[in-house]
């Protein structure tokens, strides 16, 4: 019979150190060809244009089957609910069999983070250590929470439209980490080495005048072709690196749109986080490097972290066993 895990048991059951390696299998896994995984499919429902997302993918060494069910409903928030819920099934690879049904909105906020760590880990200059975050919400939380297991930043700055969520996440964040509130969006970016966006926005939150040469800028918002966060003359400045090259030509405003308008074109992309990570495309070319990567989130990745917890998860006889 198939395996329940709730929330509770995923938290337990997923250590961050391990979650990061785990994702950086994962996307080097995907960038050599062993993962089948299309584009995610994307329904939009009701009048406040929310969407249903279906995200499956097989992996073929070591072998894994799986899909992600997501949601993001934007209104959840007057609701008292969080904006991303999502279910993750496993399936035995060998007969199809449903395996394993965990809660996956664990898994969306954290493996995000993981991500955003890998690409920290590859990709920001060696002397990096002051961190700037634009956002205030889950994202927010667990980047900062992660992103120091891999570069030990010695100030991190914080801005969110919203003064009053922005000085309640730093204060929910102290003692474990210390953030700093900024007045403004300028003030956190300027002389940032690494900025990470993770906002709700449509329309860019950062200008390219902000961005000191050497940083890494890292995109998890404006997830859809109609959204941008980025201002189009730093996409077009940038070394351009994403989790997936397919999908970023059809899921990111920042760079469907800015090819569209001329702005350049689909080799602006220079590597797949994956191949940099496996040693097949390089990374930063100088520390002068202003280096963009476009977290858009792929199944491949929930799929990963999901066999990592069910792993943990039999070896502890953590779970209840369900019938369906």
């Amino acid at each position: 019979m198939p395996l329940l895990l709730t929330e509770a048991d995923v938290r337990e059951l997923l250590p961050a150190p391990e979650l990061i390696d785990a994702m950086d299998r994962a996307l080097a896994a995907y960038s050599a060809g062993h993962v089948t995984q299309p584009v995610r499919t994307a329904l939009q429902t009701g009048p406040e244009r929310n969407f249903l997302g279906v995200m499956p993918a097989s992996v073929s060494s070591p072998t894994a089957l799986g899909v992600k069910l997501v949601t993001v409903f934007e209104g959840n928030t007057a609701r008292g609910l969080p904006t991303h819920l999502a279910t993750i099934l496993l399936f035995r690879p060998d007969t199809g069999a449903l395996e394993i049904v965990m809660d996956g909105r664990y898994i969306t906020e954290v493996r995000t983070a993981a991500v955003s760590a890998v690409a920290v880990r590859e990709l920001a200059h060696d002397n990096a250590a002051t961190l700037a975050i634009l956002g205030s919400g889950v994202q927010a939380r667990s980047h900062v929470d992660l992103l120091p297991l891999v570069r030990p930043f010695r100030e991190i700055r914080a801005w969110s439209p919203n003064a009053h969520r922005l000085e309640r996440f730093a204060a929910s964040m102290a003692p474990h980490a210390m953030v700093r509130p900024t007045l403004g969006a300028e003030e956190a970016v300027r002389g940032a080495d690494v900025v990470v966006l993770v906002t709700s926005s449509s329309h860019p939150v950062i200008s390219n005048d902000w961005v000191s040469p050497g940083a890494l800028v890292i995109s998890v918002g404006a997830c859809r072709p109609n959204m941008r966060e980025m201002d189009p003359r730093l996409v077009a400045r940038s070394r351009l690196i994403v989790d997936s090259r397919a999908g970023a030509l059809v899921e990111s405003g920042d760079i469907v749109q800015g090819i569209r308008e001329g702005l350049f074109s689909e080799t602006h992309i220079a590597a797949e986080l994956g191949e940099i990570v496996s040693r097949r495309a390089p990374g930063r070319l100088s520390a002068a490097d202003v280096v963009v990567f476009k977290s858009l989130g792929m199944a491949v990745e929930d799929v990963a972290a999901a066999q990592l917890v069910s792993t943990r998860a039999k070896a502890q006889g953590r779970g209840c066993e369900i019938e369906i």
